[in-house]
């Protein structure tokens, strides 16, 4: 594995790189892509190795038997989180957008509310505002640049709501949520008598001397209202597979969602299987480690250059590629900040009011890219902000 070879991304469908000039006024030819969350890396040869296979057969036909993919799923949840999944637990959907479209339509109805912890990811807000749902935002606490939560206030601002969901750990922030803030997200639950999802794509992407915990080991008295959600997407990157696991470990929630699966006719696609089942294994976790001591080393090397620019803040990030910077201290509003960073520096990153309340003053960079890239965007981001230092 080479995490540091320059892959050149541009003219293959990639949204990140074809689509970034389009969004944000940004050239491939001279910009930075570091936007859509997925890595300018290669997957795992294991993952490779499961496609060719499936060249080599050459018939692309319906998929059947899922025993080794949700044996797969069984032994990565186990060896990787210390979490025991039963098979008959597992839905697939196509991907963890599609699995948190799935849950609001099989566990709410139009114009019921659903909470989100903002700033968070915005593909949350945007499906269910298009399912006719309410998005009820309970911001974040920025406290001394770390998100905490504050349930007393929360408490206030759960009237009408018949879901929750947490992204654990979170993007954009980067936090890896304690047992503790995870408890508190249960009771909050059971209070409110809310459906619990957890969205928790982002476990296996936790650095050194961080322990990410599934909130289903967090307390059994919830799994009547818990629904996990997990993928091999982020992890690998291989998000153009559209592959994601809906998990629920109660049997009438199940029966819920299984009959919403039925009606919409959703069944898996066979690349994504192959791949996910190739992915969980013991060579994909030698990879994850070794993606991780990588970026562990991409996080370092942007927030020690952002932060020393006087005004900016990188968030620390305890998880995830997916920096989340500050400018409030800059004094300037979005439109300037951003247009120093997308005209000067010609970086495109995420605007942060799309995550929500919370997200006025940020921009969310990705850092999974060669380390060279990195150190290029550091340095145009010192360069666009150099009156300030």
């Amino acid at each position: 594995m080479n995490f540091d070879e320059m892959i050149d991304r541009r003219g293959t469908h990639c949204s990140k790189w074809d689509m970034m000039e389009e969004v944000y006024g940004v050239s491939p030819e001279d910009g930075i892509a570091m936007w859509v969350a997925d890595m300018d890396f290669r997957p795992p040869a294991c993952v490779g190795a499961a496609v060719q296979r499936m060249v080599d057969h050459g018939v692309y036909g319906y998929y059947g038997d899922e025993r080794a993919y949700k044996a797969a799923i069984g032994w990565w949840m186990d060896n990787r989180h210390g979490w025991r999944v039963a098979p008959e637990w597992i839905f697939t959907t196509h991907g963890l957008v599609n699995g948190t479209a799935m849950c609001v339509d099989a566990f709410t109805a139009p114009g019921d509310g659903v909470v989100l912890f903002t700033p968070v990811y915005h593909a949350f807000a945007r499906v269910i505002r298009a399912a006719g749902r309410k998005v009820m935002e309970c911001p974040l606490v920025n406290r001394d640049g770390r998100y905490e939560m504050d349930f007393d206030a929360y408490d206030g601002l759960a009237d009408g709501a018949r879901m929750v969901i947490l992204c654990s750990p979170h993007n954009p922030g980067g936090r890896v949520w304690t047992r503790a803030e995870l408890q508190g997200v249960a009771d909050f639950a059971k209070r409110h008598d809310l459906v619990l999802v957890s969205d928790e794509i982002h476990h296996d992407l936790v650095y050194p001397g961080e322990s990410h915990t599934v909130m289903d080991l967090v307390d059994p008295s919830i799994r009547d209202r818990l629904v996990m959600m997990s993928a091999t997407t982020k992890s690998f990157n291989i998000a153009g597979s559209h592959i994601g696991n809906v998990i629920i470990p109660d049997e009438g929630l199940r029966a819920r969602f299984a009959a919403r699966m039925a009606a919409l006719g959703i069944s898996p696609n066979s690349f994504g299987v192959e791949m996910a089942t190739a992915a969980y294994s013991p060579e994909g976790a030698v990879w994850i480690d070794a993606l991780m001591a990588y970026l562990d080393g991409n996080r370092r090397l942007f927030d020690q250059g952002v932060n020393a620019i006087p005004g900016l803040a990188s968030m620390p990030l305890e998880a995830t590629y997916l920096a989340w910077v500050d400018f409030a201290g800059t004094g300037m509003g979005a439109a300037e900040f951003t247009a120093r960073v997308e005209k000067e520096a010609r970086i495109a990153a995420n605007h942060g009011p799309t995550f929500g309340t919370g997200g006025e003053s940020f921009l969310r960079f990705n850092l999974a890219t060669p380390r060279a890239r990195v150190a290029e965007a550091v340095d145009r981001l010192q360069a666009a902000f150099s009156d300030l230092q």
